[in-house]
């Protein structure tokens, strides 16, 4: 079962990495990347100070825990865990990944810190925001996130399964740091 698993994470990942063009890449490549995102995490942090007040700064606080967990959980329980060969080390598809800018990362890809780190952020700014701005944001930041996501698809960096793990690891971290929030320390704020 394990290995049908695995055949169809190898199938679908060679499908989705194979549509490639000269400007997705680049698209991708920016998609993908850390520092091009800070003028929205900044437009999400101001919304967050107009909306919460004072209380915000606890809130920015929960952000920074949701974001190293998220980063340390993928690394140190899953990566270093699993020790799952990206595709782009994967010595079995290395010459047939199309890997962007010749960049593959660390040796291990599951789960993906990018989908994690996305999801996290997006899951518990969505929460936080949904109430006190748009019932929409969740969703919009979930779409966000999605796409950074496939993007470590498309760069040749991560199987579907190591996205999709991160994904989950995401949603969980940033769920459960909300929920923390929420039944913990801001009973007095109506999030």
């Amino acid at each position: 079962m394990i290995d049908l698993l695995e055949q169809w994470d190898r199938t679908l990942f060679l499908k989705l990495n194979s549509w490639h063009s000269p400007v997705g890449d680049q698209i991708m490549s920016f998609i993908s990347g850390k520092v091009e995102w800070a003028p929205l995490y900044l437009i999400l942090l101001v919304l967050l100070i107009v909306k919460y007040k004072r209380q915000s700064w606890w809130l920015l606080l929960a952000v920074g825990v949701a974001i190293a967990l998220s980063d340390q959980i993928s690394v140190k329980v899953f990566k270093e865990g699993f020790e799952r060969f990206r595709p782009c080390h994967n010595l079995d598809l290395k010459e047939i990944v199309h890997l962007v800018n010749n960049k593959c990362g660390g040796k291990y890809g599951f789960v993906s810190s990018h989908a994690s780190n996305s999801f996290s952020l997006a899951t518990l700014l969505g929460l936080l925001l949904q109430r006190k701005t748009s019932k929409w944001a969740l969703i919009l930041l979930w779409f966000w996130a999605a796409v950074v996501s496939y993007s470590r698809i498309y760069l040749g960096v991560h199987y579907p399964s190591d996205v999709m793990g991160g994904a989950l690891l995401g949603v969980l971290i940033g769920g459960g740091v909300y929920l923390g929030v929420k039944y913990t320390l801001f009973m007095k704020i109506k999030l």
